[in-house]
């Protein structure tokens, strides 16, 4: 395993929330948002006790804010 992400058993990926944003290429602190408005929901704990998300979790939450920034930004976000 590597510092980027976990691999389960049936070869699920993932991601701590500092590993979801460097995977997104957003700042920890929109993956905490995403968290707060309930659009991470649901995390699984890591060994060490910290919240992590699928990368499929991880993608929808990316599913759901584009929309919002790209009308925000009015471009591609």
């Amino acid at each position: 395993m590597d510092d980027t992400h976990r691999e389960d058993a049936a070869g699920g990926i993932w991601f701590t929330i500092r590993q979801a944003a460097a995977f997104t290429g957003r700042q920890v602190d929109t993956i905490y948002s995403w968290e707060r408005r309930g659009i991470l929901t649901d995390p699984k704990r890591d060994e060490h006790g910290r919240r992590i998300y699928s990368q499929q979790q991880i993608a929808d939450a990316e599913k759901t804010v584009r929309p919002r920034a790209q009308r925000i930004l009015g471009r591609a976000a």
